[in-house]
């Protein structure tokens, strides 16, 4: 089924609030909030997608996709990190600056490129913040994990994955040495903010915020 640019990008968009909630399903203004437009547009675009029966909605009601719609949007999520895999390595891009390029290159519609860049790649897992890559058959694979914030202290711990993408966020975490597989361990935690003392690398102490804690993930 050939989408629309857009389409694509509000498919993408629900696939991803989808997963943030047990339910599988989202609300219009959780959209309209992560695409930041008005909910009247977004109402507008939901009715399109439910003609091309990709979503279920009712108005004023939950949105979810339908097994057509995600099916079409991993292939979505699949394009976009395999893209941020070839930007990083075979281009030299830094982690911060794939996204938005890849936003770009995820709408192209060719099976055989992107199947030929999977090979080319020798079929990655993970994209550069560690976020699974779906197969071709749209197969994931997962791996446990936690957020800093719930680790314990004294156990040590790798950091696999980021949960905040923007780049404000990776610029710090390379300012700090910290990338995919860094040594992370926690030497307290204060409950005033909840704020912890950490131990990169097993030679650098460093104080970092609660929100911080909360948006890299460790195994």
């Amino acid at each position: 089924m050939q989408l629309s640019y857009t389409e694509e990008n509000y498919l993408k968009s629900i696939y991803h609030l989808c997963l943030t909630n047990q339910h599988c399903e989202t609300a219009t203004n959780s959209i309209a909030d992560a695409l930041d437009i008005k909910p009247a547009t977004v109402t507008s675009m939901l009715k399109k997608l439910r003609d091309k029966q990709i979503i279920s909605y009712e108005r004023y009601g939950k949105v979810s996709l339908t097994a057509l719609g995600n099916e079409l949007a991993i292939q979505i999520v699949r394009k976009h990190r395999l893209w941020e895999v070839f930007l990083v390595q075979k281009l030299n891009f830094t982690w911060d600056e794939v996204h938005e390029i890849a936003e770009q290159l995820e709408h192209i519609q060719s099976p055989k490129l992107i199947a030929e860049l999977e090979a080319f790649l020798n079929y990655p897992e993970f994209d550069p913040h560690g976020d699974p890559i779906p197969n071709v058959k749209g197969e994931i694979k997962f791996i446990s994990t936690m957020k800093l914030a719930e680790a314990t202290i004294g156990k040590d711990y790798k950091v696999v994955a980021v949960d905040d993408s923007s780049s404000e966020f990776l610029q710090y975490l390379m300012q700090i040495k910290i990338t995919l597989d860094t040594s992370i361990k926690v030497l307290n935690r204060f409950e005033f903010d909840q704020s912890m003392l950490i131990l990169i690398n097993h030679d650098k102490e460093i104080t970092v915020s609660e929100k911080f804690s909360k948006n890299l993930i460790i195994q």
